[in-house]
């Protein structure tokens, strides 16, 4: 039995069903118990892959794209190159390695890394360690200068609430406790000041999710790059808007019932890159593109030649692989999007800009 099990149906006991965001926050950041907080997640032997894991070719891309920003602001004297949820480090590293070969970029950059979970700070500091990271609880803390900043797969993490439209009204999504286990239940009707807009483009039965710890984290990050310079490149699956329940639960690399392993599963949602422009405002954005559509833009398919080139036999058949996976629209390709903030007088990252 998940051993955060008790401790909620302890908490729902006492002050009744737990909105969605309140669940995810328990099962992902609970301090004993919490699934970022207890393990490291990637890979084979965790609960899922991500695109750094996958292929180098990935981290090295997104590394060019923002050294090409950089050149493109002037190549200013100090920038802060940061990124959200850093997992082990991967992306990092391979963005790091790549921009190498763009003279006084390493010398302008301080690197900063913001990640809750201890055990993938441990990974990170083994990763990164040649390069001198500095570690944050929240991006507040980092410091004011130009903002470079990459984003893969940290949105879809953070707490959604879900409301279900009722006429004029909605119902909010709630965990609740019956028959000896969790169960989603949901509230009275209610309006909703912050989902009025969502009235003209829902229907009846519609669920809306709202994620107000993305919004607050991108307002900062638009307000930073806004008034200093820099660009931040987020990676996430979801779309332009948010409509239908896409809470969902990753459990050694298969898909379980979102109350079905409290503590022990990744729960995501969909991010609604809409709203995520919306709030860094007035930092720009430039269109929302896919994944795969990117990588190509930026010369994947050029890279993966190269590197077929050294490789044979069962090395190749797993970089072909990884290729097809990172940009065939069946794979990740088009599940993934890419948004791209920017100053409001500077051009936007290469691959973002057609």
């Amino acid at each position: 039995m998940s051993a955060l099990l008790p401790l909620l149906e302890a908490r729902i006991a006492a002050e009744g069903p737990m909105s969605v965001a309140e669940y995810m926050t328990w099962c992902l950041l609970h301090p004993q118990h919490g699934y970022y907080t207890t393990r490291d997640p990637l890979g084979q032997k965790g609960d899922f892959t991500t695109a750094p894991e996958i292929s180098q070719m990935f981290g090295e891309l997104l590394g060019l794209a923002l050294a090409q920003s950089w050149l493109d602001q002037g190549r200013p004297e100090r920038i802060v190159l940061a990124e959200l949820g850093p997992g082990r480090g991967t992306l990092m590293a391979d963005a790091l390695r790549a921009m190498k070969g763009v003279p006084g970029l390493l010398d302008a950059a301080e690197l900063h890394l913001v990640e809750a979970s201890p055990a993938l700070r441990a990974a990170q500091a083994t990763r990164l360690s040649d390069y001198g990271p500095s570690w944050h609880d929240s991006l507040a803390e980092l410091p004011e200068a130009p903002l470079f900043l990459l984003a893969n797969e940290f949105f879809d993490a953070l707490p959604v609430r879900q409301f279900l439209r009722d006429g004029d009204g909605w119902r909010e999504r709630v965990v609740g406790w019956h028959e000896g286990q969790l169960s989603f239940g949901l509230t009275d009707i209610a309006a909703q000041a912050a989902l009025e807009h969502r009235l003209a483009d829902t229907a009846q039965g519609d669920m809306v999710e709202t994620c107000a710890p993305a919004e607050a984290i991108v307002q900062e990050v638009g307000r930073r790059i806004a008034a200093q310079g820099g660009v931040a490149l987020i990676v996430d699956y979801g779309g332009w808007g948010s409509l239908g329940d896409t809470l969902q639960a990753v459990r050694a690399h298969e898909k379980t019932a979102p109350l079905a392993a409290p503590g022990d599963a990744d729960l995501t949602a969909h991010v609604d890159f809409r709203a995520l422009a919306q709030a860094a405002a007035p930092a720009a954005h430039a269109p929302l593109t896919a994944q795969g559509v990117f990588l190509e833009r930026l010369g994947i398919t050029e890279r993966a030649r190269a590197l077929a080139a050294r490789l044979n036999g069962t090395a190749l058949e797993s970089h072909v692989a990884a290729h097809r996976r990172l940009t065939h629209p069946g794979e990740m390709g088009s599940l993934f999007k890419v948004l791209a903030l920017h100053a409001p007088d500077a051009p936007p990252p290469p691959g973002l800009d057609t």
